[in-house]
């Protein structure tokens, strides 16, 4: 069973990840953005830290052993959950053509084009569409295990950063006010929580059965949130890859290292 004090600290973490946004949108307040190299090396480690927890906790422990408490066999549970873990990546996927491509690419427009406010805009809700998945995410990550979700929540705050970014610089060329390019800036990671609470209504039934599915489904997608978004994003601020691949190793043997802590 679940206690009513995990929930809750599954719900900061949440909480605390879609923050991070604010941090990206603060830097219009700024004279200077933080450097690409940063921004690369942030987003390649995020990138290691999902995958490696995804393979090595999420997807062929949690998931597997819910199917298997739910009355599966293991061949059963494994081939339920490669089922549903495909099905997360489908599912994000579908999310994602809702939205445009030019989430990134809108901070290469011209600053002065009468088209960028709209862009703008639709960048901000592209960038909450797929927020969703990831504080769903955090918080089944978070609820299994906080040590474990305490990381994907720090993987998923640092993506959100230059997500921030993404949002507010365009909107303050566009308008003019700093605060107002905050806001918009701010208000994406609003979408985090929202995830989490589509878990938590899938969860609070306690059915073994329920873990099973989303905690494949949370492994697809973050897969998916990793191979789409973290590790493109990364290489546009480090495209020769002098930081990027060494950033996600390093983040995976930190994963490793965390999670080894707890077998000693």
């Amino acid at each position: 069973m679940v206690a009513s004090g995990d929930v809750g600290v599954a719900f900061a973490m949440v909480c605390g990840a879609g923050a991070a946004s604010s941090l990206g949108a603060s830097c219009v307040f700024a004279v200077k953005v933080a450097s690409p190299r940063v921004l690369a090396i942030a987003l390649g480690f995020a990138a290691g830290v999902m995958i490696y927890v995804v393979f090595a906790e999420i997807l062929s422990q949690n998931a597997i052993d819910s199917f298997q408490d739910a009355g599966y066999s293991g061949n059963a549970a494994y081939r339920l959950a490669t089922a549903c873990f495909f099905g997360g990546m489908l599912a994000t996927a579908a999310l994602e053509a809702l939205a445009p491509a030019e989430v990134v690419a809108v901070l290469q427009s011209d600053p002065h084009t009468r088209d960028l406010l709209r862009m703008s805009i639709v960048t901000g809700l592209a960038i909450a569409l797929h927020n969703v998945p990831e504080g769903l995410a955090t918080f089944v990550g978070a609820l299994e295990d906080s040590e474990v979700g305490a990381s994907i929540a720090v993987a998923i705050a640092i993506h959100n950063i230059p997500e921030g970014i993404c949002v507010a610089m365009p909107i303050y060329y566009a308008t003019g006010s700093k605060w107002k390019a905050f806001f918009w800036g701010s208000l994406t990671g609003l979408a985090e929580p929202l995830g989490g609470l589509l878990g938590y209504l899938v969860l609070s039934k306690e059915e073994p059965l329920s873990f099973g599915i989303v905690f494949s489904l949370v492994a697809g997608m973050m897969v998916f949130v990793s191979f789409k978004e973290l590790l493109p994003s990364a290489f546009r601020f480090d495209a020769i890859d002098r930081v990027v691949s060494t950033s996600v190793i390093v983040g995976m043997a930190v994963m490793a290292a965390s999670l080894l802590l707890f077998t000693l």
